[in-house]
C-alpha cells in the first residue's frame, strides 16, 4: 500500500508544477516555493539538531565491532571500539565518508535444514557510497548556475564527471550514476521480502522523490532542453534575494525547482535527516572508555 501512496504523491507533484507554472504561477512556483522551502528546511534542521541535543543520555551506549581496550597484552580495535577522542573521530570520519558499518553489513537467510547461513552483503554499500557521491557532486556541479565567477574546482569537477566525452551536451556519468543506484535502492526494497514487508510510504516517498528529480534532471539536459542563461538569472536572483522571472524558462525547470523544493522542505521531517543525525547519534560519537 505504501509504495503506491507514495508513487501516485509524487505524481501529483510532477503534476501540479506541470499544470500551475504558467503565466504568474511561475512566480509562485520559481520564487515563493522555493524561498519557503529553504525556511521550512533551516528551521526544521535546527528544531530536529536541538531536540537531538537536549535528549539525555546518561550512560555509555556506544555501539561496538571489535575488542575493547583492557588488558596491555590483548589487541584492541581502536576505530571499531575507541577508547579515545582520536579514536572516535577516526571511526566517525569512515563511517561519513566510506559508510564502513555498511561495508560489514551481511545478509542472513535460512537454508536447507533448516540452516541459517549469512553471507556478504556488499552490493548495498556500493549502491549507497554511490548514490550519495553522486548526489554530491550532482550538488556541487550546480554551483555553476548561482556563482559568478564560477569557481575553479566546479570546471574541473565537471571535466573529471564528463570525461567520457560522450553527446552534446556531454553525458555527465554523475546524474546517471544517481538515477541508477536510487533505482537499485528502490528495487532492491520491492525484490526482497523482508525489506518489503517492513517498508512503509516514509521509506519510498524519498526514493521516488529523487527518482523524479534526477530523471527531470536528465530531460532537461538531453531532451527537453531549456534556456540556461534564464535558468542561471533566475536562480542567481534568488541567491542575491532579488529574484526575477525572466521569459522563455520552460515548464520542465519549474517542475524540477518543485521537486527540489519538496525534497528540501521534507528532508528534515524524513530519514534522510540521517545526514545530520549520524553526528549526533551517541552510539557513535562516544568513546568506550
Amino acid at each position: 500500500m505504501g509504495i503506491w501512496v507514495s508513487f501516485f504523491a509524487v505524481i501529483a507533484l510532477v503534476l501540479i508544477p506541470w499544470v500551475g507554472a504558467q503565466g504568474a504561477g511561475q512566480y509562485l512556483f520559481g520564487i515563493v516555493i522555493p524561498y519557503l522551502a529553504v525556511l521550512i528546511f533551516v528551521i526544521g534542521f535546527i528544531y530536529r539538531v536541538v531536540q537531538w541535543g537536549k535528549t539525555p543520555v546518561p550512560f555509555k551506549i556506544p555501539t561496538t565491532g571489535g575488542q575493547m581496550k583492557s588488558l596491555p597484552w590483548i589487541k584492541w580495535s581502536p576505530l571499531d571500539n575507541p577508547a579515545t577522542t582520536g579514536g572516535v573521530i577516526g571511526r566517525m570520519a569512515l563511517e561519513v565518508l566510506a559508510f564502513r558499518s555498511l561495508f560489514r553489513n551481511t545478509r542472513v537467510e535460512l537454508r536447507d535444514g533448516p540452516k541459517v547461513g549469512y553471507g556478504s552483503n556488499k552490493w548495498l554499500w556500493v549502491a549507497a557510497l554511490a548514490f550519495h557521491y553522486a548526489f554530491l557532486v550532482v550538488f556541487i556541479r550546480h554551483f555553476r548556475l548561482f556563482m559568478e565567477p564560477v569557481p575553479g574546482f566546479v570546471g574541473l569537477l565537471e571535466s573529471v564527471d564528463g570525461f567520457m566525452e560522450l553527446g552534446l551536451p556531454r553525458l555527465m556519468i554523475s546524474g546517471v550514476v544517481l538515477l541508477l543506484a536510487a533505482l537499485y535502492l528502490f528495487l532492491r526494497r520491492v525484490a526482497v521480502p523482508q525489506l518489503r514487508y517492513i517498508s512503509l510510504a516514509a521509506d519510498y516517498f524519498p526514493l521516488f522523490l529523487i527518482i523524479a528529480l534526477a530523471g527531470s534532471g536528465l530531460l532537461m539536459r538531453y531532451f527537453i532542453r531549456v534556456d540556461i542563461t534564464s535558468v542561471k538569472e533566475l536562480i542567481t536572483g534568488l541567491v542575491s534575494f532579488r529574484p526575477t522571472i525572466p521569459q522563455g524558462i520552460g515548464v520542465i525547470f519549474f517542475v524540477h525547482l518543485f521537486l527540489l523544493s519538496v525534497l528540501i522542505a521534507y528532508f528534515p521531517f524524513s530519514k534522510l535527516m540521517h545526514a545530520g543525525g549520524v553526528f549526533m547519534s551517541p552510539t557513535r560519537n562516544m568513546a568506550n572508555d
